[in-house]
């Protein structure tokens, strides 16, 4: 019996190199997830952000899923993925340190902050492609569901902690040194990337010389994901969920803090309360695909996380009232978007070629998050025109529309998960 073998009767805990994997991730997140609080105060309270303002940076933070995650996906399918990783981390790491140091030299003004963040951004896309098709390579298919669901259970635990030590780290030593811990977390992972023993097989595509062109390896990945039915519902649902959400999310912190009075630190308590939803979520994935299946489930879980969101406009009253209308609303969405991760990116691993994961991902991250920017302009346009509360409003509902791309054949009728060719080529 060979490794892979031996190791699937223990699961993915006997897994060394996925421990590995998982370890530094988690690391990196909490990290992240303090930079995601930290960045927009860094903007509301060091340099007076308005709507507009907030809603470019949100933008430029998400800007290169549309411009670079296509050519992204090509380049990946032809090279090994852990480098790519590597170099992302340690670029990533000396960006985000730039924002302290700018502040300390007081010369930060929002144009570094739309610079660093778009900067920032190019590398997550590189990132974010190559850490989904390089698990594929570390575990077995039949274990792609539990391995989600450990790193998405994880990006969890993340969530619950990083917000409230953000929000703690922004009240005791400012905003911009808060992101110290996000530079040091990146440089943790790279760490426990470089300690993985496994190596990746050449890779399955082409050789960068022998391809026909940028055009049609681009091409070849939307193709995938358009005319596999699967991949472009969850595609579909994704894009319209992310577009409307982040009109949300965009004018949230300016929203907690202008309107509703919130402190930096109950702003981190709030984010932190939903995201125990977004654990709740991941940690009970797999129960719910056994008893509902996985079109029922998915169903539930864009339903669950587009509904919390009418609780976000609605918050009012004293600081205490309005955060725990927050926070419920957000446990609701983050119970949704847990369940929905995981369910997503397992569909999308499993109905896919190996030699196209690179090429999926990308067009996939490039129709979802390429919505990302879209959705922060038009959250800040909104702002601008009908007040921070009416424009919240109008993303929470348009958010409902997701729900039909779950209703559409064959995802509403998955009772499992489906299985796809390992590698691409006539049936």
């Amino acid at each position: 019996m060979d490794g892979r073998g031996r190791r699937r009767r223990g699961g993915l805990w006997r897994h060394r190199d996925f421990r590995l994997l998982w370890a530094g991730e988690t690391v990196s997140l909490f990290g992240s997830e303090v930079t995601e609080l930290a960045l927009p105060l860094v903007a509301v309270l060091a340099l007076d952000a308005e709507a507009g303002q907030m809603g470019l940076l949100a933008a430029a933070r998400f800007a290169p899923w549309l411009l670079v995650t296509l050519p992204a996906g090509v380049w990946i399918d032809a090279h090994r993925r852990r480098p790519v990783l590597v170099g992302a981390n340690l670029g990533r790491c000396l960006l985000v340190a730039l924002v302290p140091l700018l502040a300390a030299l007081e010369a930060l003004r929002m144009p570094h902050l739309y610079g660093i963040a778009f900067a920032t951004g190019v590398l997550t896309v590189l990132f974010d492609v190559a850490y989904q098709s390089y698990l594929p390579s570390l575990v077995d298919r039949d274990q792609l569901v539990e391995g989600n669901s450990k790193l998405q259970a994880t990006a969890s635990v993340a969530r619950v902690g990083g917000p409230g030590l953000g929000g703690l780290l922004v009240q005791l030593v400012g905003a911009p040194r808060a992101l110290l811990v996000d530079a040091a977390s990146f440089a943790v992972s790279t760490t426990s990337l470089l300690a993985i023993r496994h190596r990746e097989p050449a890779p399955a595509g082409p050789d960068p010389a022998a391809r026909a062109g940028l055009r049609r390896e681009v091409a070849e990945g939307l193709r995938v994901t358009y005319r596999n039915p699967v991949l472009r519902s969850v595609a579909g649902l994704a894009a319209t969920y992310n577009l409307f959400s982040q009109a949300v999310l965009a004018l949230l912190v300016l929203y907690a803090t202008a309107d509703l009075e919130l402190s930096a630190g109950l702003i981190g308590l709030v984010v932190s309360a939903g995201s125990l939803g977004t654990l709740a979520g991941t940690a009970l994935t797999g129960r719910l695909e056994r008893r509902l299946g996985v079109g029922r489930s998915l169903l539930l879980a864009v339903a669950v996380e587009s509904a919390s969101l009418l609780l976000v406009p609605v918050a009012a009253g004293p600081p205490a009232l309005a955060a725990g209308l927050l926070g419920l609303a957000f446990v609701g969405n983050g119970f949704g978007v847990g369940l929905s991760s995981v369910l997503a990116v397992s569909l999308r691993q499993a109905v896919t070629p190996d030699d196209l994961l690179g090429r999926m991902n990308a067009s996939y991250r490039f129709l979802t998050y390429g919505a990302i920017p879209f959705g922060a302009l038009l959250g800040g346009a909104l702002g601008e025109l009908l007040g921070l509360r009416a424009a919240m409003a109008v993303g929470a509902v348009g958010s409902l529309l997701a729900v039909p791309w779950v209703l559409v054949a064959p995802v509403a009728g998955l009772r499992r998960m489906p299985v796809g060719p390992a590698r691409s080529g006539p049936a």
